[in-house]
């Protein structure tokens, strides 16, 4: 299926493990709850698609193209993601364990509630990103590009986060768990 163009189509609850789909079109598609766990998709674009609560666990995405996209509740544990771009994309409470993050741009997205805990961002795209209890918990944040205090300030980190330089842990961390 690689290259294949399924824009603007129904994917609810498809089952796409392990499938080569790199380079495929999903612009604007539906699909909760689809499952992409150990896909390849690496080159594919989900611009604008609606893959809220779907599985993405252990896939190959380098360069894949997440802009705009609804991708709340969903787990990209252990995922290749490097320089995938998931800007403006809606995040919120999305699972990132163990996942390759480097390079990604997270422009102007929502990720609130998302776990990044233990992760390397290195050139990861922070602008604008909307951080309220991120779990940052010993992740590396010294290399990533438009994080403000501000932003610090609502995420949630613990004494292992590393901060870019000039930023500072606020004394709210680490934070308290919450109920799901």
């Amino acid at each position: 299926m690689a290259g294949a163009n399924l824009s603007e189509t129904e994917v609810s609850r498809t089952r796409f493990e392990g499938t080569d789909l790199s380079k495929a079109d999903f612009t604007k598609a539906l699909g909760w709850r689809a499952n992409f766990g150990q896909a390849n998709l690496t080159g594919a674009v989900f611009s604008s698609a609606d893959m809220n609560r779907s599985n993405f666990a252990q896939v190959k995405g380098t360069g894949a193209n997440f802009s705009k996209a609804e991708l709340n509740r969903s787990d990209f544990s252990g995922a290749d993601l490097a320089g995938a771009n998931m800007s403006k994309a809606e995040l919120a409470r999305v699972l990132f364990q163990s996942a390759r993050v480097t390079g990604i741009d997270f422009s102007y997205s929502n990720l609130s509630r998302a776990r990044l805990d233990g992760l390397d961002l290195q050139g990861v795209n922070l602008t604008g990103s909307y951080l309220y209890l991120t779990q940052f918990g010993g992740a590396n944040l010294s290399g990533v590009t438009g994080l403000t205090q501000a932003q610090v300030d609502i995420a949630c980190g613990t004494a292992q986060t590393k901060l870019p330089a000039g930023l500072t842990a606020p004394k709210t961390w680490p934070c308290k768990d919450e109920e799901e």
